[in-house]
This record gives structure tokens, sequence and C-alpha cells, in this order.
């Protein structure tokens, strides 16, 4: 299954873009799925939560994070009703459950991963705007990260020690669900960890061409590197006729035409540009959508195979004593970067995006010298330290 992830500034109809590339998609005896959390009638049609068929090949369904807030919730009480009874907790029930800030977020992720186990030929998913959205795609990196450092795995291993232990130090030692649950937890985000990286996944961007969104774009583009998520197309919405005689209209024409020439350059040909046309209205069912996708300009492109590595280790100690690590991060500025080293972890910060990277074992064993940005690439030199680093005779 192919998984096309549509993202967008706000106001730009990634929505309907979404809608559009999954009916682009479908056909005879090909299926897609349109997954949105949305509760807008871009189909022509409210959406259940079930997929519901709209059109010939094209299957359609609402993520209601709110159900998926209590079904999680209530299973993680099931899991942990031991523990809580042992505290004298009282048990909340369905009914009195609100979702918490973020669960839309998981909610579509967990959706997606469902997804691929559907039989679907194509599953499009509908983001939120493209600032949460980088959030959001980060997020099972980071979580993971956390759930390493909060509970350890090899902690597992000595879980025959316990009652030894709760009885040498005091305390009760963590319950042996609470490992499990975090096992479980650490499956689950590195499925959809590798569905986000997958060669076979793609991700485009929603925009209309005009100043504030070149910014926007700009800002993105950094964040967007920074994380290693690499975009399929760079979807321009909304374009007006070049030609018309209306000065009015022209001067807009002309003011998307410049951030046209302008996305081309910046995103290159590794992600080009797709103008969607102004159909004039706001579109609405199936033979509007069919009128934004004609031409091909939604049409999904083999996938590219892997994508460039995000990191580069140069080995420079015959020339001046240091290894190098090279990030690329297109649009960064050197006033936004931010490099601090902890541990075996370097804490990135590109505006205000940010992300902390396990440093490569051969750089372990090195502190850091200096760094640069240049042409797009951010280059950190390594030292290494002689009492870490193998002697040679």
């Amino acid at each position: 299954m192919r998984t096309v992830l549509v993202t967008g500034l706000g106001g730009a109809g990634r929505t309907t873009v979404a809608a559009a590339t999954a009916l682009a998609a479908a056909g005879p005896g090909r299926r897609a799925l349109l997954l949105t959390a949305d509760p807008c009638d871009v189909l022509g049609a409210p959406l259940a939560t079930d997929p519901t068929e709209i059109a010939e090949g094209l299957w359609a369904a609402r993520v209601d994070s709110g159900a998926a807030f209590r079904t999680e919730f209530l299973a993680l009480q099931e899991r942990g009703a031991a523990v809580l009874e042992l505290l004298g907790a009282n048990r909340l029930a369905g009914e009195e459950l609100t979702e918490l800030p973020g669960s839309p977020q998981f909610a579509l992720l967990r959706a997606l991963a469902d997804a691929r186990t559907g039989g679907w030929d194509l599953a499009v998913l509908d983001l939120p705007p493209l600032r949460e959205t980088i959030d959001l795609l980060a997020l099972p990196e980071q979580l993971r990260r956390y759930l390493r450092r909060l509970l350890p795995p090899e902690r597992q291993a000595a879980r025959a020690l316990r009652p030894v232990l709760a009885q040498l130090a005091g305390v009760p030692m963590p319950a042996q669900w609470l490992y499990e649950t975090a096992a479980r937890w650490d499956t689950e985000l590195a499925a959809v960890q590798d569905l986000i990286t997958a060669d076979d996944t793609a991700l485009r961007l929603v925009a209309e061409p005009g100043p504030a969104a070149a910014d926007a774009l700009r800002a993105a583009r950094t964040g967007l590197a920074l994380h290693g998520l690499r975009t399929e197309a760079l979807v321009a919405n909304r374009i007006l006729p070049r030609h018309s005689s209306d000065i009015w209209l022209a001067a807009l024409a002309a003011q998307q035409e410049k951030a046209l020439e302008e996305w081309s350059g910046d995103w290159g040909p590794r992600c080009p540009v797709r103008e969607i046309p102004h159909l004039g209205r706001d579109p609405r069912g199936p033979e509007d959508l069919a009128s934004l996708a004609a031409g091909g300009a939604l049409a999904l492109a083999a996938p590219s195979g892997p994508a460039e590595p995000w990191e580069r280790i140069a080995d420079r100690r015959a020339e001046d004593g240091t290894l190098s690590w090279s990030i690329r991060l297109p649009g960064a500025d050197k006033k936004s970067i931010g490099l601090v080293r902890r541990g075996d972890e370097l804490l990135l910060r590109a505006g205000p995006f940010r992300r902390i990277v396990p440093l490569p074992s051969v750089l372990r064993r090195c502190t850091v010298s200096g760094a640069a940005l240049a042409d797009a690439v951010l280059t950190v030199r390594f030292t290494p330290d002689p009492q870490l680093w193998p002697r040679t005779p």
C-alpha cells in the first residue's frame, strides 16, 4: 500500500487536495482510502467513522479522536487495574472522559497504521496545518526516546530481582505491566515511524502562492529537513488565469507567478511544484474534485527509491585531525542554529524546530571542536579524545 500524507498552510485547501488526490488514484480495480479529522463535506456528503464508498474505488472515513482516546484510556486503565486498586484509586467511566490536547494527532497516526492492514492500494491522510504536522511526524521518534530514558528495556532483565530489591530499598519496584505497556507502545510507535519514513510514503505540501506563504514555506522547509522528512510535491492551489483583462485579477496572477518561480528554484527537481487551478468557487463533490485532478497534476509518481542520507560522516584525520558530521538544512541561517552536546546525544535547533539525535558510535569518542553553516549544510567538527580513541603504534 502506498501512503500519501497531505499537509499545508492554514486555509490553503489541504483537505480538498487530499480528497482530490485520493479520487485521482481510485478507479476500477483500485481502492483508495481518505482519512481526515475534518468534519467538512468536501466530498459532498458527511463522513462516517467507518470507511464508506463515495465513488468508484474511493472510500473515506472521519477519524473520531474522542472515541479513540476513550478506548485507549479505558484499555490502559484495565491493564493497570491491580495497581489502581492497590492505591485505592477510583476508576473513570467512559462517559466522563474528555479527550486531552494532542489526542486528534495521536488518533490520526493510529488510524494510518491501522489502514496498512485494510488491503487498500492507497491511503491518503489529511493532516493538520504544516507547522503542527512537522511536530506530529517527529513525535514517534521523540516518544520512543522518552520511553527508553524513563523505562530502559535492559531493566526488564532484572524483573526476577524486583522482590528482593523492593525489600532492600523499602519501596515497591515498577510493576511488570508497566514495562509490558512501554514495550507495546514502543512497538506501535516504531511501526508508525517506519511508515512515515518508508520509501513508498509521499509527503505533499499545499499552499496558495503569495508572499506570506513563501515565508512560511521557507521556515517549514528547514524543519522538514531537520527531521529527515522528504517532500514529494508542493501543490500550488487556487492558481488564477495568467491572462486576464481585469487589472485587479491580473495583478494577483502576477503575484502568484512570481511566487511560483521562487518555489521552483527553492524546492528543486526532487520536489516539483504542481499547479491546481482556481475553479471560481469552493470545490464540493466528486465532480469538482475530478476537475482539480484533471491533467494529472495530482497523479502519484513512482517511488523515487531510498532518500538521500540525512547525515554524512567524513574522516579528515589525515588533513586536520578531525572528523566531520554534515547535515543538510536548506533555508537555515546561522542566527537560528543551536547546538548542544549532551552525553552521547546532540541537541539541534533550527529556528523554532528542535531535534535530539544520538551521535554515531565513532563520534561518541570525540569532543566537539567547532561547527559551520555553508551552502545549506551544517558541518560539525569532532576531535578524537585521546583517552577514548584506540591508540596506534
